[in-house]
């Protein structure tokens, strides 16, 4: 018999089929391979996060403050700086007896130890204590020893000159950041970079000796120069507050400005407020008026409708118009600020007395409504200046004058109706003694870290040039003769225009009875320096005027400019 052989190759040993094999294979492979690619994932893909993650969970971070730049004056003046302070956190889990740290920080920082106590009973493992702390409080909590109380260095922001300036500089928060004034317009310069301090810390809470680092250091701001002059700027703001007391008025504003340039030399409004106490300064003391309010500028204006006339050759001083006592308009009747009977005056009588009635008529026969509109546009009285500060208002006219009602048409001439900033009004006046040439009023004029050249625009906004020495002539009359006798320097040559303005009473919405904005504003047409001052008090309870104000404001800045008389501007 033949011998039978069997064939292994198609009998499995343990009975199952290689395709069965195959499927009971298949799920353990495919559990490899989900088990590899999560491990890949954890590995490189999620493993940066989850260290981050388990970095976070055992590490506080706290912002670490630039150091702000310095604000100079013109000299050199430090007017805000920053100086070394420190900030006292806590971690209320690791101190031991709340009751004697809440009475050693009272102790130190003054305050309520209660408050302190409250502070430190909340929960988590962080809490400021105090921010910004003097050093020498700080250096005096540290030798108490109390466990969980912490420091950081830090700084807080300092006014060398008090309110002085105040409204100017505007102030900062707790964070450092700038909320008002120059702190606010340049803070990208001011503020710099924070960085970020980390503090390592075990599943307590409680942070690890020797476990905090500096993650990302802070990057200190830039210093800035402006064009203040601190000790002006005192004056000014001296002789503001008391001349508005004098006077009666609820508030003022005052501008010293360098024509020639656009340099604000100094600039108030009262209240004043107190930068390192903004709290405590009166409500909208912050607020720089003279640029940020626009108003009714009042007789002021009357330049500028007499400018647009001569520029038109409309006009000369001599011109002649019949002014009755009263000049009829719809249902009003308009007239000047005092009584007088129907008489003929000249173009240069209607500035000298301050006619409403006489610039009425003036640019209803010789000039046009029209034209005038024109003209108070070209001068830049519509729109805001330009300056760097924040929340500059800008004038207002509207714009369809064939619509105006006749009582409107004539207000405007005179300054009513119309609404301008005192800083707009400075501009316009130093246009005339700097030839025509409007510069933009401005606060900084040097970076001195970056060396970077500051510049601003300018505008030549007076077209026809002749027209600029009758009108000064005209202003000189108003200072030698007429309303602003009081604004007289001896040795100088003094051109200007007094102002009293109505107002609406924001109650009744009506012009306010018996009460007013008084105004003036003045330049030294031949004068080596092209210095132009503006003074206001509003809401005057009887007729005055201010040029007195204007007098002794621009007396102390000859003297301390060392101006002298020359016809040499007059020339340009």
């Amino acid at each position: 018999m033949g011998e039978q052989r069997s064939n292994s190759s198609q009998r499995p040993t343990n009975g199952l089929s290689p395709s069965r094999l195959k499927l009971l294979a298949a799920p353990f492979v495919l559990f490899a391979l989900l088990f590899v690619v999560r491990l890949v994932y954890l590995q490189v893909i999620a493993a940066p996060e989850y260290r981050e993650n388990a970095a976070s969970s055992r590490t506080i971070s706290i912002d670490i403050p630039a150091k702000r730049g310095t604000i100079y004056d013109r000299n050199g003046n430090v007017l805000a700086t920053s100086v070394d302070a420190t900030t006292i956190y806590a971690n209320p889990k690791e101190i031991k007896d709340r009751a004697y740290a809440a009475r050693a920080l009272a102790e130190v920082l003054g305050g309520d130890a209660a408050s302190y106590e409250e502070l430190l009973d909340r929960d988590g493992t962080f809490v400021y204590v105090k921010r910004k702390a003097d050093v020498e409080a700080a250096d005096a909590l540290r030798q108490k020893g109390i466990e969980g109380i912490y420091y950081i260095e830090d700084t807080k922001r300092v006014y060398p000159y008090g309110t002085t300036a105040g409204q100017v500089l505007g102030y900062v928060s707790v964070d450092d950041a700038g909320v008002s004034g120059l702190e606010l317009y340049y803070d990208d310069i001011l503020r710099g970079a924070p960085g970020k301090l980390v503090a390592q810390r075990g599943n307590t809470g409680i942070p690890i000796p020797g476990g905090t680092e500096v993650d990302e250091p802070a990057v200190d701001g830039q210093d800035i120069v402006v064009s203040i002059d601190i000790d002006m700027q005192n004056y000014l703001e001296q002789r503001l507050a008391s001349g508005v007391q004098e006077i009666g008025g609820q508030d003022g504003g005052a501008v010293l400005m360098d024509a020639a340039t656009g340099d604000i030399l100094a600039i108030a409004s009262t209240p004043f407020c107190d930068p390192a106490d903004p709290s405590g300064s009166e409500v909208g003391s912050d607020s720089l008026k003279p640029v940020t309010q626009a108003y009714e500028p009042g007789s002021i204006f009357k330049t500028v409708s007499m400018l647009a006339m001569l520029e038109q050759g409309a006009v000369t001083p001599d011109t002649t118009v019949y002014a009755p006592a009263g000049l009829q308009a719809d249902e009003y009747v308009i007239a000047d600020a005092h009584e007088r009977g129907d008489m003929t005056m000249t173009a240069r009588y209607v500035m000298q007395d301050s006619s409403n009635v006489g610039i009425s008529l003036l640019v209803e026969q010789h000039l046009g409504f029209r034209p005038l509109y024109d003209k108070i546009r070209a001068y830049g009285l519509n729109d805001p200046t330009g300056i760097d500060y924040p929340g500059e208002a800008g004038g207002y006219l509207a714009p369809d004058v064939e619509s105006w009602p006749h009582i409107v048409k004539y207000n405007v001439t005179f300054g009513q109706g119309i609404s301008t900033t005192p800083l707009q009004m400075t501009r316009f006046y130093g246009a005339l003694i700097n030839g025509g040439v409007a510069h933009t009023p401005h606060l900084l004029i040097a970076k001195p870290q970056s060396g970077e050249t500051v510049e601003y625009p300018e505008v030549d906004v007076i077209e026809n040039k002749a027209a600029i020495e009758p009108m000064i002539s005209m202003l000189e009359t108003v200072v030698q003769e007429g309303t602003g006798k009081d604004a007289a320097i001896e040795g100088y040559t003094v051109a200007g225009k007094t102002g009293t303005a109505e107002y609406v009473d924001e109650e009744t919405n009506l012009y306010a009875k018996g009460s007013y904005n008084l105004d003036f504003v003045g330049v030294l047409p031949d004068a080596s320096s092209r210095l132009v001052c503006f003074v206001g008090v509003n809401h005057v309870p009887y007729k005055r005027n201010v040029a007195g104000m204007f007098k002794d404001i621009m007396t102390e800045a000859i003297s301390r400019y060392r101006v002298v008389e020359t016809d040499a501007t007059r020339a340009d």
